[in-house]
């Protein structure tokens, strides 16, 4: 009880110091694997299997008796300190042998205070904003006793009619493994023993972003190369920074669910990448597989899954009934158990649990920091995209004296949050019309009528009194967008327009004539083409989080410069999807130059259109381009130059530019490199994404850049499945978004 009292008074001190660690983390020593191994001598059968079985806090007093016997190691969802005290003090004081429980949940990007969405924080293709809002989420959760969460998400994605396309970093595979290993570093902390560090789960493994069609939960169909060149890159990369735990995935794919696939589980995860961590299956995800039709029974799920590799099974209990049988069977043996138990009791080590397992209840304060809300409102800035502005509608001028505010999201304090938000307080949310009327003071006029009551609204019935409104105005700022219900997992869509009457808002605002701002708050890329066309400004903001508001009027009124690059295609129509920028070439690509629908000539020959890889309806690109993000200044680039034009395997290239800032305007560039691969064994992508930097200038500014490729970067799993950089030529850029850039050639050597 005296070291319990003593970790509360620690804790207390720690928690108003949250940035402070243990000098040194827990590393997998051979004390530690001495303890391991002494506490597996002393458990039971029974034991042993209930620290593989992880239950959902909704039936507290099953909870209770579970633990009681030692039928549980980890749990979800308690957010009360004192009642997951309680169920602690039952597992470490009147179960057999004390093992401490695992409080898990979804904190995805925020806890309390919310953070842009993960794809909003991967157009900020700055890495220290994941990790700021992971450390944030971190230090908030464990707070309320979380000291697991189940993110990032890193699953990579060309589809967003996929909900959790939200939830990811986007489309590349370099991008989406630093904003991942970032943010692993954020919940992690310095020392995971720490109180204010959670657990990490790098989620889904693998290939869940290609389900097919867009539909959450559906199969998958991706071959071993295609595992290896992109949807792996960022799971390997989250092993190599020290993700505590992964998670597998609910998708099939080839017809194999990925809670027993153990090509994943055991080739790659644990023989090839060394994976020494905790692998947990999704919700129910073990029990599921028996609608897949991969398994018979729950006897047989419990099986499979176990002897794939997945440590921990979440909430469907088909260990805990069925594995003492197929023990005694002979079909899962007691070294594959004693394995998996390692892995669990490793990551309880790991976080301190044993010496530390209670959470202390005096850090509510914790919540909603000053320097917290700055954070998210920073990330919130970074993370918007200018999509257009003609005629310099924005930043808003001196000239301005009358603004109407209008649109479902500027007032929305739920919205702006997002999807996966469970213990966020809208009541936090600062709104744009807040903010605007803030920002405004006495020298500008704030009208408002939101035009619609929320996103799905189709009622017209407000139209008249907003464009009456816009008449007074000398601009309107139109909020438009998805509520936040409307992505997220199961949240998909098949179309990807406006929803409700806003297109028809927009369209009635536009005819007015005044300049009109559109802005839009999403959770995916939404096919908005037209209007971007009635617009004279759009600003593409994702669902902003807590600090939305302040952010979206700082950008603006000018106070700060837009920066944002996408961080995933978007298509002009759902038709095009798969869209991205990182595809083959084809052996007919197109050129840009063909006739479209519009223009084939009546009665036009069968071959008369060019024979090319694109729609007659769509021609073959994209809304606008992976990368792509306007400022309120310009940027150029010039004076590119290579080290050299000959490399071998084991060099490093550099490049070298300008960037200069040709403006007016003090803004930050993010300058993007790309290369080919122009002819291997197996056909390369058309672009791949090497490096990527923010770059401030001053306006008229020419700073000379230097950067690093190391020749291995170039390496694929090639047609004999070697990994390997093959010789050749290769193309590279280095450019503002991924259509653009400048040019250079070099080659490799053998």
């Amino acid at each position: 009880m005296f070291r319990h009292i003593l970790y509360y008074v620690t804790s207390v001190f720690l928690l108003l110091h949250p940035y402070v660690c243990y000098s040194t983390d827990y590393k997998p020593d051979k004390e530690t694997e001495k303890r391991i191994e002494a506490l597996l001598g002393k458990m039971t059968l029974e034991e042993k299997i209930g620290q593989m079985n992880q239950l959902h806090c909704e039936n507290f007093p099953y909870l209770k008796t579970e633990t009681r016997k030692g039928r549980v190691g980890s749990v979800m969802s308690i957010t009360d300190p004192n009642i997951f005290n309680e169920v602690q003090r039952i597992a470490v004081e009147d179960s057999r042998l004390g093992i401490p429980l695992i409080n898990a949940r979804d904190v995805i990007h925020g806890f309390k205070t919310i953070f842009p969405i993960p794809l909003g924080q991967a157009a900020s293709f700055n890495p220290e904003i994941a990790e700021t809002g992971a450390r944030i989420a971190a230090t908030e959760a464990s707070a309320a006793g979380i000291r697991w969460t189940f993110a990032p998400m890193i699953d990579i994605t060309h589809d967003p009619r996929w909900g959790r396309i939200a939830e990811g970093f986007g489309e590349d595979p370099l991008l989406v493994s630093q904003m991942g290993v970032a943010a692993i570093k954020g919940f992690q902390g310095s020392s995971l023993n720490h109180p204010t560090s959670i657990a990490a789960c790098a989620k889904h493994f693998a290939g869940y972003g290609a389900s097919e069609g867009g539909r959450d939960y559906n199969s998958t169909y991706i071959t071993e190369r295609q595992f290896r060149n992109l949807y792996l890159r960022p799971f390997e990369a989250a092993v190599n920074a020290g993700a505590a735990t992964l998670m597998t995935a609910f998708n099939d794919n080839d017809g194999i669910p990925s809670s027993a696939n153990p090509f994943l589980l055991k080739d790659v995860l644990r023989n090839e990448w060394n994976y020494r961590g905790t692998v947990v299956s999704d919700w129910a995800s073990v029990s599921e597989m028996i609608r897949h039709g991969f398994c018979e029974d729950e006897k047989e799920a419990a099986l499979k899954a176990t002897n794939a590799g997945t440590d921990i099974e979440m909430v469907s209990e088909t260990y805990i009934k069925y594995l003492p049988q197929l023990i005694k069977e002979g079909k899962v043996s007691m070294e594959t158990i004693d394995n998996a138990v390692r892995n669990i009791l490793r990551l309880k080590f790991r976080l301190g649990l044993f010496e530390h397992p209670y959470i202390a209840d005096q850090r509510k304060e914790t919540f909603y920091r000053p320097d917290f809300l700055e954070a998210a409102q920073t990330a919130a800035e970074q993370s918007a995209v200018l999509l257009k502005n003609e005629r310099g509608t924005l930043p808003i001028q001196s000239n301005i004296k009358t603004i109407l505010v209008t649109g479902p999201l500027a007032d929305a304090p739920h919205e702006q949050l997002g999807t996966w938000v469970f213990d966020g307080d809208a009541s936090y949310s600062q709104t744009p019309l807040q903010a605007l009327r803030r920002i405004s003071g006495d020298s500008i006029k704030v009208l408002y009528a939101p035009g619609l009551n929320y996103s799905r609204d189709t009622a017209t019935s407000q139209f008249n009194k907003v464009v009456e409104l816009a008449r007074e105005a000398d601009l309107i700022l139109a909020f438009v967008g998805e509520e936040a219900i409307l992505s997220g997992e199961a949240h998909c869509l098949a179309n990807l327009n406006l929803q409700g009457a806003q297109s028809r808002l927009l369209h009635r605002l536009s005819e007015t004539g005044k300049p009109l701002v559109t802005v839009v708050m999403a959770g995916r890329p939404l096919t908005i083409g037209r209007e971007v066309n009635i617009s004279d400004t759009l600003l593409y903001a994702f669902h902003p989080g807590t600090m939305g508001g302040p952010a979206l009027a700082n950008l603006l009124f000018g106070k700060v410069v837009p920066s944002g690059k996408l961080p995933v295609t978007f298509p002009k129509e759902t038709g095009q999807i798969p869209i991205y920028y990182n595809h083959t070439s084809t052996g007919r690509p197109a050129s840009g130059s063909e006739k479209n629908i519009f223009t084939i000539p009546v009665g036009a020959e069968q071959t008369s259109l060019g024979n090319t890889s694109f729609y007659l309806d769509a021609g073959k690109d994209p809304l606008f381009p992976f990368g792509y993000g306007l400022s309120y200044t310009t940027f150029a680039y010039s004076n590119l130059q290579l080290s050299s034009t000959q490399y071998t395997r084991n060099e490093v290239i550099i490049i070298t530019f300008d960037l200069t800032n040709t403006g007016r305007t003090d803004g930050t560039e993010i300058a993007q490199l790309y290369f080919r691969d122009l002819a291997a064994s197996v056909t390369r992508p058309v672009k791949e994404l090497a490096a990527f930097e923010r770059i401030h200038l001053k306006a008229g500014e020419t700073r000379h850049i230097r950067m690093e490729l190391p020749v291995k970067q170039l390496s694929f799993w090639n047609y004999a499945m070697d990994y390997c950089v093959e010789p050749g030529k290769f193309d590279l850029w280095i450019g503002g978004n991924s259509r653009e850039g400048l040019k250079a050639t070099f080659n490799i050597t053998q």
